[in-house]
């Protein structure tokens, strides 16, 4: 008689991401309380977490993390990444080139440094520090 050694009764769930209760893990509830110090700094408008799902080809979608409406009312996305696999840095270079009306932005969490901030071609001549300021 063989016996099943798994538990069957445990809830799926993605490798190394521990969501919260509003579906962020950990680096992209960090990043949005950044985004929110931010906003109340004005140095942008407003911020929505997973709001666009953009359409890249058939059965190929994109969900950015992050949608940040600057004072001018220019729309960017930002993708929080802790480790970033092939298939989402694709998507993420896909969606840049697909939607050159947007700026997609790499925000990755530096313990030394803070948040280090990327733009993706073709919008990448522009780099940001930790406070989302220019930097020349």
């Amino acid at each position: 008689m063989r016996f099943n050694r798994f538990n069957t009764k445990r809830q799926p769930h993605a490798h190394g991401r521990a969501t919260t209760k509003d579906g962020m893990n950990k680096l992209e509830r960090r990043y949005a309380e950044h985004l929110h110090n931010r906003q109340l700094a004005g140095e942008i408008h407003s911020f929505a977490y997973e709001r666009h799902n953009l359409k890249l080809a058939d059965k190929t979608y994109y969900k950015p993390d992050f949608e940040v409406m600057l004072p001018d009312g220019a729309i960017e996305f930002h993708e929080v990444k802790g480790f970033m696999q092939e298939d989402a840095n694709v998507k993420i270079k896909v969606a840049a080139g697909q939607f050159p009306q947007f700026v997609f932005r790499l925000v990755q969490w530096d313990r030394l440094e803070g948040w280090k901030i990327r733009a993706l071609p073709p919008h990448n001549d522009v780099e940001q520090d930790d406070n989302g300021q220019n930097l020349l």
